[in-house]
């Protein structure tokens, strides 16, 4: 049974990516934080009592700021994959205690590196690389455009990138790098302006809200569907040799087109709800991100199914529906559509894993 550790697995591509290599017949460790609340929401539906001999999925405290934690947690989990999603994500967040974006970005990152080094754990390392690194960087931005970091989210994301590619080559560590365009579900946070659009339009549809208070409606940037990128991420680890590549759809979209075709797939004018807040604007604004994705389409066979306007109405249809509202329905069909055989193993882990407990260490 092959083993992976999955750092941030309570996140949207945590909670996806676990579901994956359960389906897959991995063992999955998780790292997570001590709060004093709960924050696993995501993988609640995955979680397995501790006491069941065919329990798979192992939750462990830890923190990417504490490098004794993360040797010991690799020395005795041993993995054979490891999956580093965890970081501070929030780009508008990271100019607000830039520094310690930077310590969990940006170092927790070498940290990592430096607990498989030393340990002589012989895992693969998957690092999750930003498009945010390209920056002001003429789209559209492949393997091999400059990084043009605008953010201390960004520049943090680069030394992991180069670190990477560094302990790849002077140590012969498999350490591949993804650099993923945005990409987005119903699992995204809700301060993340895709979920926040769609949540706002099914408030406001449900009577609950009345405004929607947005920054930057010109930023264009390129969105895909989270699940398809989790594939793409187990899939270069699989490969015989480590390489970095791009991942996205090679199609951009403003915030005002995500804006317009949000609310109109509810039947709603945006103009009536939509003001612009000059807080939520970046001190340094990224203004135009595209991929190209040729070589992922190349090597690994990746090409994304969901377009963005799929996607929208994926996210909407998803947020109407919890909030007990009946979806508008086109959503859903997609997802049944294109996505027919990942519901089948993603119902099938749910049924596996009905009890709700968890194993802590």
């Amino acid at each position: 049974m092959p083993k992976a550790l999955v750092t941030g697995i309570t996140g949207q591509d945590g909670s996806y990516l676990a579901e994956l290599l359960l389906a897959r017949g991995y063992e999955v460790h998780g790292m997570i934080r001590k709060a004093s609340t709960f924050n696993t929401e995501r993988i609640n539906h995955i979680y397995q009592d501790p006491h069941d001999p065919a329990a798979k999925l192992f939750l462990h405290y830890g923190d990417l700021t504490n490098a004794e934690q993360l040797t010991h947690l690799i020395y005795n989990v041993r993995p054979d994959e490891i999956y580093h999603l965890g970081a501070l994500s929030h780009v508008k967040v990271s100019f607000e205690i830039p520094e310690y974006a930077g310590d969990v970005t940006g170092l927790g990152t070498i940290r990592i590196l430096e607990a498989v080094r030393r340990s002589g754990v012989r895992a693969r390392f998957y690092q999750a690389s930003s498009s945010e690194m390209f920056g002001s960087a003429p789209p559209p931005q492949s393997e091999t455009s400059a990084f043009q970091p605008r953010s201390p989210y960004a520049i943090a994301k680069v030394y992991s990138y180069w670190m990477t590619v560094n302990y790849r080559q002077a140590y012969g560590l498999f350490a591949t790098n993804g650099i993923l365009f945005n990409h987005e579900s119903p699992r995204r946070g809700e301060t993340f302006v895709t979920r926040k659009v769609t949540r706002a339009v099914a408030r406001i549809r449900a009577g609950e809200q009345k405004k929607l208070f947005l920054g930057n409606l010109e930023s264009k940037r390129d969105w895909g569907y989270a699940p398809e990128y989790v594939e793409a991420m187990w899939t270069m680890l699989q490969r015989e040799t480590p390489d970095d590549y791009v991942l996205g759809t090679g199609e951009s979209h403003s915030v005002r087109q995500l804006v317009e075709e949000a609310f109109g797939y509810a039947g709603l004018d945006w103009h009536d709800f939509v003001e612009i807040d000059q807080g939520y604007f970046r001190p340094t604004e990224v203004d135009f991100l595209q991929a190209d994705a040729s070589k992922a389409r190349r090597v690994l066979g990746w090409s994304p199914k969901v377009t963005f306007k799929e996607l929208v109405r994926i996210m909407v249809d998803a947020d109407l529906q919890s909030l007990g509202q009946a979806p508008i329905g086109e959503g859903m069909r997609i997802l049944q559509d294109k996505f027919g055989d990942w519901h089948q193993w993603h119902s099938g882990v749910t049924a596996l894993l009905q009890n709700n407990g968890t194993h802590v260490e």
